[in-house]
C-alpha cells in the first residue's frame, strides 16, 4: 500500500487523476477500520489532513458552505443554529473522540446507508461540491447516492466541501440504535420544515440500500397542512395527519434484517421518529409563530 501526502488541494486532485482508484483519507474513521479488519486493502491512500482548507466554513447569506473534513464537533460548536439537524445528527456521533476527528466529507464518500450524515442532509436538501482537474461541479444530494455504500463521484473527483441551506425553520433528528453512544444506527430520521416554500423535508437512515426521502409521505404531508390552512393558522397537526405521515414514511423503507435489528422493526421504528420529530418539529414552529406574531 502507497502512501500519498499532498500539500495542496491542486496536488491532490492531481494525485487522484494520476491514481484513481487511490483512497481519500482524512478522519479516517471509516476507512482506517475497513484497513484494520482486512475488509479492504487499497493499493494506495490519498492523505487529505495537510489541506486546511478543507476544515473551513462560511456562512453565507442564504447557506453554509462546510469544507469536507470539517469535524462533527465544530459543528456542534459552531453552526448548531444555521444548521439545526445536522448539528443534532453530530451529537450522535460515535464518541468525543471520533466527533473531533470525522466529518461530513467521510460519510459521504463512504456513502454507507448508516451514516448519520445522511438523513440531515437530504431533510436539508444539500448540494455536494467535488472536484477534479477537470473541473468542480455540485450534486444535489437526492442524485449523490446510488447504491449501497456506493456514491456519484468519478473515478478522478474528491469532495470539496457541502452547501447546505441555512435553516429558515425547525428541524429535528433521531437515531435507534442499542445504546446511546459508540453505536452504528439501526435506523435514523430527519425532518426540516421550509416555511417559505411551505414544504416539508426528510431523510432515513439504516433502512434502505441507501440513505431515501419519504417523499410520497412529504407530498402527503405538504398537501395536508396547505389545504388546511396550517402554515398560517398555527394549529396543532391532528392525530390522523401524523399517523399518515408516520405510515407512508415507514412505507418508504426498503430495510434488511441483520445482526443490528429486523426488517420489521426497522419500518415500525421509522414510523415512531417520523411520528415525534414531527409533533416536535411543528410545536416549534408554532411556538415561534406565536412569538412573531406577538411582536
Amino acid at each position: 500500500m502507497d502512501f500519498l501526502r499532498p500539500g495542496s488541494w491542486e496536488e491532490a486532485l492531481a494525485a487522484k487523476a494520476e491514481h484513481p482508484t487511490a483512497v481519500p483519507i482524512a478522519g479516517g474513521t471509516d476507512v482506517m477500520v475497513e484497513i484494520n479488519f482486512d475488509h479492504r486493502r487499497p493499493e494506495y491512500l490519498l492523505d487529505l489532513n495537510r489541506i486546511g482548507e478543507l476544515n473551513d466554513w462560511e456562512v453565507g447569506e442564504d447557506s453554509v458552505r462546510l469544507g469536507a473534513s470539517v469535524p462533527y464537533t465544530s459543528i456542534m460548536e459552531n453552526l448548531r443554529a444555521e444548521l439545526p439537524g445536522l448539528a443534532l445528527a453530530s451529537h450522535t456521533v460515535a464518541s468525543p473522540q471520533i466527533r473531533n476527528r470525522g466529518g461530513v466529507g467521510g460519510n459521504l464518500g463512504t456513502a454507507s446507508p448508516a451514516g448519520d450524515a445522511h438523513p440531515a442532509l437530504l431533510a436539508a436538501g444539500a448540494e455536494v461540491e467535488v472536484e477534479s482537474v477537470r473541473g468542480s461541479r455540485r450534486i444535489p444530494i437526492d442524485d449523490f447516492y446510488t447504491g449501497v455504500k456506493r456514491n456519484a463521484l468519478a473515478a478522478d473527483e474528491l469532495i470539496r466541501a457541502v452547501h447546505i441551506k441555512k435553516a429558515e425553520g425547525p428541524q429535528q433528528f433521531s437515531k435507534v440504535g442499542t445504546r446511546n453512544a459508540m453505536v452504528i444506527a439501526v435506523c435514523a430520521f430527519g425532518l426540516a420544515l421550509h416555511p417559505s416554500s411551505r414544504t416539508v423535508r426528510t431523510g432515513i437512515g439504516s433502512a434502505a440500500p441507501t440513505p431515501v426521502r419519504a417523499k410520497a409521505a412529504e407530498e402527503f404531508l405538504n398537501a395536508a397542512l396547505e389545504e388546511g390552512g396550517f402554515w398560517d393558522n398555527g394549529k396543532i397537526i391532528t392525530p390522523s395527519v401524523a399517523k399518515q405521515f408516520a405510515d407512508l414514511c415507514a412505507a418508504a423503507c426498503n430495510p434488511i434484517d441483520d445482526v443490528r435489528g429486523t426488517a420489521s422493526y426497522r419500518r415500525h421504528a421509522v414510523g415512531i421518529m417520523a411520528r415525534r420529530t414531527l409533533t416536535w418539529t411543528w410545536e416549534s414552529y408554532r411556538g415561534t409563530a406565536a412569538t412573531e406574531g406577538a411582536a
